[in-house]
């Protein structure tokens, strides 16, 4: 298994928060079984403030081009990331077009003496 730890902003407004968070009390069947075909064997959302935080797990042979492609080739999920943009805004290092960052580990527990 692969975790990968990602970052993304909400654009700052009360309002648009709430509504981001009650379309994933429930997403779109369509999503969830895209997420499931792309490798992905368990995804959390995590927020603070106007800062999410995803924790995905994955098979070992995930790849990302290919589950972007995989993400792309499903209509619904083209609809669902379209409507998702409305909420979302890119992290300042993130390029043209970039929603969800790759973040860096720094520490972890179980490699300290």
């Amino acid at each position: 298994m692969k975790r990968y730890c990602l970052a993304l902003d909400l654009i700052d407004d009360e309002e648009k928060i709430m509504k981001y968070r009650q379309f994933h009390q429930k997403i779109w069947p369509e999503i969830a079984a895209n997420i499931r075909q792309r490798g992905v064997l368990d995804m959390q959302i995590w927020q603070i403030e106007n800062r999410l935080f995803m924790i995905m797990d994955t098979q070992n042979d995930y790849a990302p081009l290919e589950a972007e492609q995989i993400a792309q080739a499903e209509p619904k999920n083209l609809e669902w990331e379209q409507l998702m943009w409305q909420f979302q805004q890119p992290l300042s290092s993130a390029k043209h077009g970039e929603k969800w960052i790759e973040m860096q580990q720094i520490f972890d527990l179980k490699q300290q003496g």
